[in-house]
């Protein structure tokens, strides 16, 4: 399975941090944020990551170089200009995908520490997503998960049968991404979560829930709330 990284938004939330430093490469207790991923995704034995970028893309390259380090092997896919979660991956699909095969997803600016290898024979019809709790900044969650590992999108119609076994989480940024996804997209530039929701309008998304560290780094709160959790960890 091949990887792609999520790297390529401008970070306006993190300004004036990013304003010089891609979001991708601000430290986290002393560490880029991406090398996190870096490092897991070699860990699980994922070796070929692709990583887009745009806003000061070139440093991205200078800093990670060939991905050897690591134990990978990275490949850049430079946007002129963002092309947004759906286009970017669109336009890396060359490179992500032999006939038809499922591709690990990451959203780079977010912390989990996911073990990669439960995904690794995961084989979606679209998507399989990684859900989590719902965090104080996203408390009304993004879509339900059914104990048959079935995701769906949010009950709108109070005291429904469609409200059974059914429980409302926020989506990690991790995904397995099937390429079937983007059949008859021709947008260039678009989010992915409006094909995330088609998908589980059609009943065609599954996912499971995550229940270790996980946090989206959005904001420089958020940022220094991860560094807080982690010497925690570290200190245990």
């Amino acid at each position: 399975m091949k990887a792609m990284i999520l790297a390529a938004g401008l970070g306006t939330r993190m300004r004036p941090l990013t304003l010089t430093t891609p979001k991708p490469l601000i430290p986290v207790n002393g560490k880029p944020l991406i090398e996190y991923h870096l490092e897991a995704l070699a860990k699980a034995g994922i070796v070929d990551v692709v990583i887009n970028h745009a806003w000061l893309g070139e440093k991205i390259e200078q800093a990670l170089g060939d991905g050897k380090r690591w134990g990978v092997t990275i490949t850049y896919s430079r946007e002129e200009e963002p092309l947004e979660t759906g286009g970017g991956v669109i336009k890396a699909l060359p490179w992500l995908s032999d006939d038809g095969e499922p591709f690990l997803l990451i959203n780079g600016d977010v912390l989990i520490d996911c073990d990669y290898t439960q995904l690794l024979s995961v084989r979606p019809r679209t998507a399989h997503l990684v859900l989590v709790d719902n965090p104080e900044h996203n408390k009304d969650g993004d879509f339900d998960l059914i104990p048959n590992g079935q995701v769906l999108n949010p009950v709108t119609e109070k005291g429904s049968a469609l409200e059974v076994d059914r429980k409302r989480y926020t989506f990690s940024g991790v995904s397995v991404i099937n390429p079937a996804l983007f059949n008859g997209v021709v947008e260039s530039k678009f989010p992915l979560a409006p094909l995330f929701r088609a998908a589980a309008q059609e009943q065609l998304l599954t996912g499971q829930l995550h229940t270790g560290f996980w946090m989206d780094i959005g904001t420089e709160q958020r940022l220094k709330d991860a560094e807080h959790l982690l010497r925690k960890a570290d200190a245990k």
